[in-house]
């Protein structure tokens, strides 16, 4: 479902010196940028539940400790176009409240506006799987949405 939010709203990305990084309710999706002609067997991507660590050519792109868990058994990598390495990671937390503010722990934060622009679009998120009849991909709101926004469930339908 949330694939289909994501073709229409487009993504949030959080810039970086090696590329960038977003993420859905779901996933935490990881593009960095490497040399032309890079080959699979000059990258070295380990990933586990709360820890990544990424080399290519012998060098560290970037290794510490995820922001959030994940699912460790679930996260991939790809090497595209043999210039462009895309992980993707699954969060264990998908609540829209649960909006990572860093890459890592630390490092590669977003900055305040780009945050704002993640959790907005996690709630929008949010909206979309709890009312699957609208589409929110062009809405944009305004007010209390810090940790996934305001609590409907207790409505009465």
């Amino acid at each position: 479902m949330s694939v289909h939010f994501e073709e229409r709203s487009g993504v949030i990305p959080c810039k970086t010196s090696w590329g960038n990084w977003s993420q859905t309710m779901e996933e935490v999706f990881i593009e960095v940028n490497v040399p032309h002609g890079t080959s699979g067997k000059e990258v070295k991507c380990n990933l586990s539940s709360k820890h990544i660590e990424l080399h290519v050519k012998g060098q560290q792109v970037f290794k510490g400790k995820l922001f959030g868990t994940t699912v460790a058994d679930e996260g991939t990598w790809t090497l595209e176009d043999k210039c462009m390495i895309r992980i993707v990671l699954m969060k264990t937390n998908r609540e829209a409240g649960n909006c990572w503010t860093s890459l890592l722990e630390g490092e590669y934060c977003a900055d305040a506006w780009v945050q704002d622009q993640m959790q907005r679009k996690l709630t929008l998120e949010r909206f979309q799987r709890e009312n699957p009849g609208f589409d929110f991909s062009g809405a944009d709101i305004s007010g209390n949405f810090a940790g996934g926004g305001p609590d409907f469930s207790s409505l009465q339908k």
